[in-house]
């Protein structure tokens, strides 16, 4: 089966390392912020503002002013600062974050993303992601596979307006984990229950496959 919006958000928490600053974007990347391990100190940074972000508030935690670059409403750590949205875009462009999580809606074989326009529809625009692809070495990019209509969304070359160049080293779909080398994916590991044949079927640009592909374990 393919994973899980919470499952893909368990996944890359694993990428994370104690002391890290991570910076997660919008959508399934908020997520990942209910998963890191227990007893690890990674601090979260917000675009709009907020080092320190915690974990989404329960009902009885709900501050309206306290929110992530979404507009979702979070809760802030122990030890959090606020600060304009200017100083927190110099922390991204000075090279200060270690692992930026970002969603895409392609990515290709050479590393780059689109992830701000479709022509003709209504999406939420580039925000911050531009600088955090130009100011961050080690990305993740979480997204679906394949659209709703089973259109392939790992490419010989993206399709739509770029959002960063030769940028992406690492993708976590709903069906597998991939990192990319010298112009292909490179299959890690794949979803529980789901074939090899199907992500092969479903990866429009050049695809790799070890020997042995692990499927990915959850508690």
């Amino acid at each position: 089966m393919a994973l899980t919006r919470e499952q893909m958000a368990q996944r890359v928490a694993r990428e994370m390392k104690d002391g890290y600053y991570v910076n997660l974007g919008i959508g399934i990347p908020t997520l990942v912020a209910n998963y890191i391990p227990e007893g690890m100190e990674v601090m979260l940074q917000s675009e709009n503002g907020l080092l320190g972000m915690g974990a989404f508030p329960t009902d009885d935690e709900v501050d309206a002013d306290m929110i992530n670059a979404g507009k979702q409403t979070v809760t802030a750590r122990i030890g959090a600062s606020i600060f304009s949205s200017a100083e927190s875009f110099a922390m991204i462009r000075g090279g200060h974050i270690d692992l930026t999580v970002l969603g895409a809606f392609e990515v290709d074989v050479q590393g780059n993303i689109a992830s701000w326009m479709i022509p003709g529809k209504l999406v939420k625009g580039m925000g911050g992601a531009m600088d955090l692809v130009a100011g961050a070495d080690n990305i993740i990019v979480t997204m679906t596979h394949a659209s709703k209509d089973g259109e392939s969304k790992l490419l010989p070359r993206c399709s739509l307006p770029l959002t960063g160049a030769n940028c992406i080293k690492r993708v976590l779909t709903d069906l597998a984990y991939l990192e990319i080398e010298n112009g292909a994916f490179i299959l890690k590991e794949r979803a529980p229950g789901v074939s090899v044949e199907e992500i092969v079927s479903k990866t429009a640009g050049k695809l790799i496959v070890p020997d042995h592909v692990p499927e990915m374990q959850f508690a």
